[in-house]
């Protein structure tokens, strides 16, 4: 895939090293030029220009590109790529860097962002997946259709351990995806029985996660 980044800061190089390493062409944009360091990442091309200009978007070759990744530190820059990248070249797919987690809500689809990451948001479900056990941490969400991937670490007292995976009525849109018990994933299948300890990963919908707590782990 042709993939434009824009932002050449620490986080777009990263983001560029690791997609030229799965095999992607990788452009980087920025208008600092300061921040065009060739030398860092030689094998990408490389653009000194204000991605929020149509014009620079244009000898970017967005026409061209399948994926653009907004991951400058300005979220009002972030969301203008997005936004000129979906309605005027019709880019296929947009992942936008979210900086300030009060700005979240302005990252979807009216701006044209297709996926918002935002590590401050990350970081905190990471934390909370790593230290909570019995409740629901949203690890991401995907902001087409609203879905969340969610964790669960099941409890010693929690109903379902033990019981097989078949045997669960799941609430409406949700799916486990997989379990993680001791270091090893797992692929679920219906013969899968549940233990108590196991990391459960599902996808479902803001709607059903309380139903999905209740399940797992009934309130006492």
């Amino acid at each position: 895939m042709r993939i434009v980044i824009v932002g050449a800061g620490s986080v777009g190089r990263s983001i560029a090293r690791e997609l030229l390493t799965n095999g992607h062409r990788v452009l980087l944009i920025d208008k600092d030029p300061n921040a065009i360091r060739v030398t860092s990442v030689p094998e990408a091309e490389w653009l000194l220009a204000d991605a929020c200009e149509i014009s620079s978007l244009a000898d970017a070759g967005l026409a061209d590109c399948d994926v653009v990744v907004a991951a400058s530190g300005d979220d009002k820059a972030n969301l203008v790529v997005s936004l000129l990248s979906k309605t005027e070249y019709g880019v296929p797919r947009t992942v936008a860097r979210v900086n300030t987690p009060a700005n979240e809500w302005m990252f979807d689809e009216a701006w044209g962002v297709d996926v918002a990451v935002s590590t401050p948001r990350i970081m905190t479900a990471l934390v909370e997946e790593a230290v909570s056990i019995g409740e629901l941490v949203r690890i991401f969400t995907f902001q087409q259709g609203q879905a969340a991937m969610v964790e669960l670490t099941l409890p010693d007292a929690s109903p379902l351990a033990g019981t097989t995976v078949g045997e669960i009525a799941w609430p409406d849109d949700t799916v486990l995806v997989g379990i993680i018990r001791g270091e090893r994933p797992i692929a679920p299948s219906r013969d899968d029985a549940l233990e108590a300890g196991d990391e459960l990963m599902f996808i479902t919908v803001p709607e059903s996660e309380d139903a999905l707590q209740e399940l797992l782990n009934p309130r006492q």
